[in-house]
């Protein structure tokens, strides 16, 4: 299903996407992780749209809300959108709107905006989505943005002003965990420290996202050089060992992904010609690296 159009006037929503939608599965399935982690966040998003409504907020207290955080380039938003595909897939509940908020767009120097802009976002906007009756998941990308840590609000900001904000947020928050039990958050961060420890409270589920460990880093290469050498087999026992590699520098899943594309970039044949990559072209474009200085120095035992 295509993107809907974002009406005009509305602030702060990217996208608006209905799920599920063929061009997303990559999103989940392409995205390596330990299968119990990624099991354990479907099933919570499941938990959440399907059964929230009933549970008594005294009883259980259910925000909706999870919090992936971890290193940039692990794929917590790619993943974020995967797990809401999955879960309009499993749910078979009719289309899941899937609302991608641009967190960017609320701070403002003007003192009292911020907080005006992020209550119109949950008091106006998201209910108004959530209304429709189906399935919602909302994207806080970024959400140390938005939920800014009171404590380490900068003397160069309105400090003033940076609590208003992430006090609406809070609440925003909690009126949509009462009035919309057919919305669920997913909010991710780089910097978990600069989230607000209150927001982070309220989180259901926090996941961290770590670093890609060998085996990790094995699955992701094997995945890229798969899609350019349109399913060639490859040196099974070279590919770890560049694997290996990768985890001694600390690459991060983007990382590991680009460094198949400077391999493709390194002969003009391959450039050409990228079927024909084999993994001795992925070492060699490693080795360039560490000689040019791009990479970390690895890690002692």
């Amino acid at each position: 299903m295509p993107a809907i159009t974002v009406p005009p006037g509305v602030e702060g929503l990217a996208s608006l996407t209905e799920l599920p939608d063929a061009t997303w599965l990559d999103r989940w399935d392409r995205i390596f992780l330990p299968v119990a982690q990624k099991d354990r966040l479907l099933d919570y998003v499941l938990f959440s749209l399907r059964h929230r409504g009933r549970v008594s907020q005294v009883g259980l207290p259910i925000h909706g809300l999870i919090v992936l955080s971890g290193p940039p380039g692990t794929g917590k938003t790619t993943l974020a959108g995967g797990v809401a595909d999955q879960a309009a897939r499993t749910l078979d509940d009719g289309p899941l709107l899937f609302v991608d908020i641009d967190p960017h767009v609320f701070p403002s120097q003007m003192l009292g905006e911020s907080q005006r802009a992020v209550a119109r976002l949950f008091e106006r906007t998201l209910p108004d989505l959530a209304s429709r009756g189906r399935p919602v998941v909302v994207l806080l990308d970024e959400v140390e943005a938005l939920a800014v840590s009171r404590n380490r609000a900068s003397l160069e900001t309105n400090p003033v002003d940076v609590h208003r904000a992430t006090d609406a947020v809070l609440s925003g928050v909690d009126r949509v965990a009462r009035a919309w039990p057919n919305v669920t958050f997913i909010a991710t961060t780089n910097y978990r420290a600069g989230v607000d420890a209150a927001f982070l409270s309220r989180a259901d589920l926090i996941e961290e996202i770590a670093t890609p460990g060998p085996e990790a880093i094995r699955s992701i290469l094997a995945d890229t050089l798969i899609e350019l050498s349109e399913g060639a087999a490859h040196d099974e026992a070279a590919l770890s060992r560049v694997a290996a590699s990768c985890a001694e520098f600390g690459l991060d899943a983007r990382q590991v992904r680009k460094l198949v594309l400077r391999a493709v970039c390194s002969r003009r044949e391959l450039a050409l010609h990228p079927e024909t990559i084999q993994v001795a072209d992925v070492a060699e474009a490693l080795r360039s690296e560490q000689e040019a200085g791009a990479l970390p120095v690895p890690a002692g035992p």
